[in-house]
């Protein structure tokens, strides 16, 4: 662990160093400092800033190598937006559709990317290409590298904004449709994948050039001297991982708990006319069949696992707050409405929260959120999967370019999103262009397959199925996914076709 900590840390403080170094250069340049001859001059410095550049925090890497794991290609790099900032919105029209990627300038779609270089919302597809030799010059790696303009970043100079509008992170949902992808001016953005498959290098040193890819120098304008970066590398060995052995997975941000209102709602309910949220199923996802675990009760048994996303398409957001009947594991759920300002103008009881002790949930959960089915070829219900009540949070974006859609969502765990036993009152709500995502993997949240005969199926995701919540449009709320059973007892199997485009099981 020691010697993997002192890789990392080589790369973390030479890269901070090189990121205040950048600070220093542009803070020179900053219209107004002290020294400049005048306004113009400092905006004409000002202007020779690129509008986007490739940094190396150090030119001198040191990375480790776990023995049956391999290295993190994290060469602490990091592109740095310019005088103003850089956005770009991804979207399918369907799922049958390709991804579009548009640049946006001042809110304002101004050109599209060139077709290919985005296909997916994981981020600018084929960004860099990183070329490795070793010390006798032989070129051991060769590799493109994707980057997410929402990684990881900070200001790189102090006339830079104090903080950046664009969201965390890019997502990972299959079914997503449209994304919000920014650099805010004078920020960065490190440019290692977070969950990327580590590489084979063994300890040794090396040369590493990175450059920016040719379309994207073209699209972005970004000179020669801006869009490649040279680094001496030292791999050596490390005794333990740092993140990759673990699934590579980012830590999340700290997620803020929503308030509840102080006291129940007082006055005639109403349900007002205008905004109101409109939630909407993705087909199924991550799609397996799995024997019973051994020794348990369901060792004979056979279950079709999945995932399931109901997402807030707008243009309002869905706010329920709960308040705890005296004495009881229950509260009365209320649902808010509000105007185009976001100001409350009613509300509405929904229905209940339960409380759940079991483990792994020990949170309140709202009924009736969602329903799980599955259908055989003629779409009749053949199981249901015993998940009837939900702690609602942003978990998942779905699609940020809608109207209101909030790029910051607090709730975005289920620790801190649904309170605890103690709790009184509780808010749960999910945000427009976020949803929430379910993996049912439990026997009895799984569909029960072993005494289904082989065959065409479909799994239904149906939101608010008992319509206790009040939306917008109410006719988009089912989504079906076509699955294929086969196989034989404990060797079940499952064929998952594509959804369009969209190939994830």
């Amino acid at each position: 662990m020691k010697a993997a900590k002192l890789g990392r840390s080589a790369v973390a403080v030479a890269g901070a160093a090189g990121l205040v170094a950048l600070a220093a250069a542009g803070a020179s340049a900053a219209p107004g400092a002290p020294g400049q001859a005048s306004a113009a001059a400092g905006q004409a410095s000002a202007t020779a800033r690129p509008a986007l550049k490739l940094v190396a925090g150090s030119i001198n890497v040191t990375l480790g190598n776990v023995q049956d794991y391999g290295v993190d290609l994290d060469l602490g790099t990091h592109v740095v937006a310019g005088n103003a900032p850089i956005e770009v919105r991804a979207t399918r029209a369907s799922y049958a559709s390709p991804v579009v990627a548009t640049r946006f300038v001042n809110g304002k779609a101004t050109r599209q990317l060139p077709k290919g270089l985005v296909t997916d919302f994981s981020g600018l597809g084929k960004f860099l290409h990183v070329t490795i030799t070793n010390s006798a010059g032989k070129k051991v790696l060769d590799k493109d590298q994707s980057v997410c303009l929402n990684g990881d970043g900070s200001r790189t100079r102090p006339d830079a904004p104090a903080t950046s509008p664009y969201p965390d992170g890019c997502s990972a949902n299959p079914f997503t449709q449209g994304a919000v992808w920014g650099l805010q001016t004078g920020w960065s953005s490190r440019t290692y994948e977070d969950g990327a498959a580590p590489v084979q290098l063994p300890v040794g040193k090396y040369k590493a050039v990175v450059t920016v890819g040719k379309a994207y120098r073209d699209f972005f304008k970004i000179a020669a001297k801006d869009s490649a970066v040279t680094l001496n590398v030292t791999v050596q060995k490390s005794q333990d991982c740092v993140r990759g052995c673990f699934g590579g997975k980012k830590a999340a941000k700290k997620s803020i708990a929503p308030k509840p209102n102080a006291a129940r709602p007082t006055g005639k309910p109403s349900v007002p006319k205008g905004p109101k949220p409109d939630l909407r199923p993705v087909p199924a996802w991550g799609i397996e069949a799995v024997p019973g675990d051994a020794d348990t009760p369901d060792a004979n048994k056979d279950f079709l696992q999945f995932s399931a996303t109901v997402w807030n398409a707008g243009p309002s957001p869905l706010v329920l707050d709960g308040f705890r009947r005296q004495g009881k594991d229950l509260m009365d759920a209320y649902q808010y409405f509000y105007d185009g300002h976001g100001k409350q103008v009613g509300y509405q009881n929904t229905g209940t929260l339960e409380w759940d002790g079991r483990p792994g949930h020990n949170h309140w959960h709202f009924t009736d959120f969602a329903r799980y089915s599955l259908l055989n070829a003629k779409q009749s219900e053949v199981v249901r999967s015993q998940k009837e009540a939900f702690c609602l949070a942003a978990t998942d974006s779905i699609d940020y370019t809608v109207k209101n859609a909030n790029w910051h969502p607090d709730n975005t765990d289920l620790h801190t999103a649904c309170g605890d036993h103690g709790s009184l009152s509780v808010r749960e709500v999910l945000d427009v262009g976020s949803g929430d995502t379910y993996e049912q993997t439990l026997p009895g949240q799984s569909f029960d397959i072993t005494n289904l005969p082989n065959g065409t199926y479909f799994v239904q995701v149906t939101a608010n199925p008992e319509h206790r919540l009040y939306e917008s449009n109410t006719k988009n709320n089912v989504a079906l996914r076509k699955v294929v059973l086969g196989g034989t007892l404990h060797h079940r199997t499952v064929k998952v076709p594509p959804v369009g485009v969209i190939s994830a099981p």
